[in-house]
């Protein structure tokens, strides 16, 4: 499966962006998508997952309420609506298929190139 991201950008904080994941090359809607987060300097990081069939979903606390995961596997894309951003949402994000549901980056099988998300004060 390869995926690739889109959909970053620079925005004020409180703004909003929507990032995409197209997959090809597999059946995608078998496989759990997920995205996480690369901060300067800091470790990769769990930020949503979304299960195979869409109905279950999980976060990270620190965007539980502000981001919404969800896919269309009619399209082979998972999205990424982010909402109420924060300088603290800047990182580059990547999104991951996998085929359990997880929150570790090293149990993801598949990355895509990350997209650059940029939140100014």
């Amino acid at each position: 499966v390869q995926l690739q991201a889109s959909g970053g950008g620079l925005v004020q904080a409180g703004g909003s962006l929507r990032l995409s994941c197209a997959a090809s090359g597999g059946t995608f809607s078998s496989f759990v998508g997920g995205w996480f987060r690369q901060a300067p300097g800091k470790e990769r990081e769990f930020v949503a997952v979304i299960s195979w069939s869409g109905d279950i979903t999980w976060y990270a606390d620190s965007v539980k309420g502000r981001f919404a995961i969800s896919r269309d596997n009619a399209e082979n894309t998972i999205y990424l609506q982010m909402n109420s951003l924060k300088p603290d949402d800047t990182a580059v994000y990547y999104c991951a298929a996998s085929d359990i549901m997880a929150v570790v980056a090293s149990e993801m099988d598949y990355w895509g190139e990350g997209t650059q998300v940029t939140v100014s004060s």
